[in-house]
């Protein structure tokens, strides 16, 4: 979980959306990259409404690369299917 001690409940909130813990491991993979960058900004950034934004389309972009990898998977299986 990102560390969001010392900062505003409105970046606090964002804590909980970066965890990778209850995925499988290679959807975990992706998901820790975005965990990382969070960490880093909130590390290096004070708070304010651009890192509540940024954090905000960071979330968008982990959900969509974790479903891009899902869709991969499924592409894989769909063609390993077709050579049958």
């Amino acid at each position: 979980m990102l560390n969001t001690r010392g900062h505003h409940p409105s970046v606090s909130h964002f804590a909980h959306l970066f965890d990778h813990d209850h995925l499988p491991p290679h959807l975990a993979a992706v998901s820790r990259l975005f965990h990382d960058l969070a960490q880093r900004l909130l590390d290096v950034l004070s708070d304010g409404p651009e890192l509540v934004a940024g954090l905000r389309k960071l979330v968008e972009a982990k959900d969509c690369a974790v479903r891009q990898l899902l869709v991969d998977e499924q592409a894989r299986e769909d063609n390993a299917h077709q050579l049958l």
